[in-house]
């Protein structure tokens, strides 16, 4: 069975673009924390995520997750399911988008332990996110995990973008 998580997928329009532009659209993403990621910035942000077990309900679970990894809870919006997407890694994210705005005075994550530098037998505790901003969705393209890239393409496609 694959592993499982869900994500929330926050969206919204530049009020300056016309209306359905896809160079209006903006994506809520994050940068992910720990010293493998820490100088990289290409391919080195996710949609706020996580794992969840079975029989857990996954839009739930997608905004437990978010609120660990933003330190704040989602906003209050109309959740829908974009749908589920497998990760090269074999993974599964069921992905729910909302369009909001979203602007949280600071982003504090939870942390996981890591040994680092590896085999040094020192633990050290790194935040799961170091980063969260909005990004245009072309930009975004650049910046999200190769994997998660359908996600965007699926948003786009909804059609029920405002």
């Amino acid at each position: 069975m694959p592993i499982r998580s869900a994500a929330i997928l926050l969206y919204r329009q530049d009020p300056a673009a016309p209306a359905g532009a896809r160079d209006g659209l903006h994506v809520w993403i994050a940068h992910m924390g720990g010293p493998f990621w820490a100088r990289k910035d290409a391919h080195a942000w996710s949609l706020p995520k996580g794992e969840y077990s079975e029989g857990e309900d996954p839009r739930a679970a997608a905004l437990r997750e978010f609120a660990e990894e933003m330190g704040t809870a989602a906003p209050e919006a109309e959740y829908r399911l974009l749908g589920e997407f497998r990760q090269p890694s074999g993974k599964l994210i069921t992905v729910f988008a909302a369009e909001a705005d979203f602007a949280p005075a600071v982003i504090s994550s939870n942390t996981f332990p890591l040994e680092w530098p590896k085999g040094s037998g020192r633990i050290e505790h790194y935040p799961e996110i170091d980063d969260a901003r909005w990004f245009p969705e072309q930009e975004a393209r650049l910046k999200l995990v190769k994997g998660q890239l359908p996600i965007l393409d699926a948003l786009v496609k909804d059609g029920q973008l405002a």
